[in-house]
């Protein structure tokens, strides 16, 4: 039997279809510390993650019969896929299971931002009946960009058909992908011409710090913006500087650069007055990492990874 060892909670779908299967063993190893890991993965033949520990040679190397890493989620920036491909490891993902959840939360943040739908409701529930200081704006008659159009990214202008609106899309590494609803943009006219810009790009080398000082010197008009991908997609700095310049009307931010591993430890950071400002301005919109979370996503990740990995091991 095949063991595979999974070192985060995922839904149980997952080991139930590689049991099925009658060829693996799947072992719940959720609550092992890394010194266990070490000591115990030595005949696993595949490991199931999500985000607990960084799959690199200093973990990896205890791993000498591994034949697959499957992540429970869409980005691969704690995996290192080099070192993976040196050794044969095949790396598995699920963007199509959460993309259907990225892009209505995307919405949701949205409309919330530009209607101004979370002061509102934070200053009726404090007996403050404030309309004129919570009129917000239509989204119709708007220019979106959209920077990334892979799973996420096409979720997300999905989602905007129903709406009025210009859409641009930006993907380094697409082409022809512009149809009656979506227009194939440059990075340089999606700036320069969008109301509201989402990020739908994995955190790598090329993209910490995409949205700098740089990108947002280049806008054209002020914005709403977007991020459901990764925190460091966006230096914080510089997004509170275009917001206290004007130039940043105001951003929904799914995910932050001050995120850790564990999530909970991000309100420890008491002395960051980056992070101090996040969390205290009206112009944020804030969520717990959580776009790509929902009851229906939970279930479709570890389906998508069952149809991949019993696909090519059998």
């Amino acid at each position: 039997m095949k063991k595979v060892f999974f070192l985060d909670t995922v839904h149980p779908i997952l080991s139930e279809r590689l049991t099925q299967s009658g060829e693996y063993e799947c072992i719940e190893a959720h609550d092992w510390t890394r010194e266990q890991c070490e000591s115990q993965l030595g005949d696993a033949h595949g490991i199931v993650i999500r985000s607990r520990f960084t799959m690199d040679e200093s973990f990896l190397k205890f791993t000498p019969a591994l034949q697959f890493i499957a992540r429970s989620g869409a980005g691969m920036e704690n995996i290192d896929e080099a070192y993976c491909a040196s050794r044969g490891i095949q790396l598995y993902n699920a963007p199509e299971g959460n993309r259907n959840a990225v892009g209505e939360h995307a919405l949701g943040m949205l409309l919330s931002l530009m209607n101004k739908i979370h002061t509102a409701n934070r200053d009726v529930k404090n007996g403050i009946w404030d309309r004129e200081g919570n009129r917000g704006e239509e989204l119709d008659g708007k220019t979106v960009g959209i920077i990334g159009y892979g799973n996420n990214g096409k979720a997300f202008a999905k989602k905007l058909r129903g709406f009025d609106i210009t859409l641009l899309a930006y993907d380094k590494y697409k082409t022809g992908f512009g149809d009656d609803f979506v227009i194939e943009a440059t990075l340089e006219a999606l700036l320069r011409k969008s109301d509201v810009i989402s990020f739908h790009i994995p955190q790598n080398e090329e993209t910490i710090y995409f949205a700098n000082q740089e990108f947002f010197d280049a806008l054209g008009k002020p914005i709403y913006l977007l991020n459901l991908s990764r925190g460091k997609i966006v230096e914080t700095k510089c997004l509170i500087e275009s917001i206290l310049k004007g130039t940043t009307k105001a951003a929904a931010l799914d995910v932050n650069e001050f995120e850790k591993k564990s999530f909970e430890q991000l309100f420890d950071q008491t002395d960051n007055e980056q992070l101090k400002f996040l969390l205290e301005s009206d112009q944020i919109l804030l969520t717990p990492h959580v776009g790509g979370w929902t009851t229906e996503s939970y279930y479709k990740l570890s389906s998508v990874l069952a149809d991949k990995i019993l696909e090519v091991e059998e």
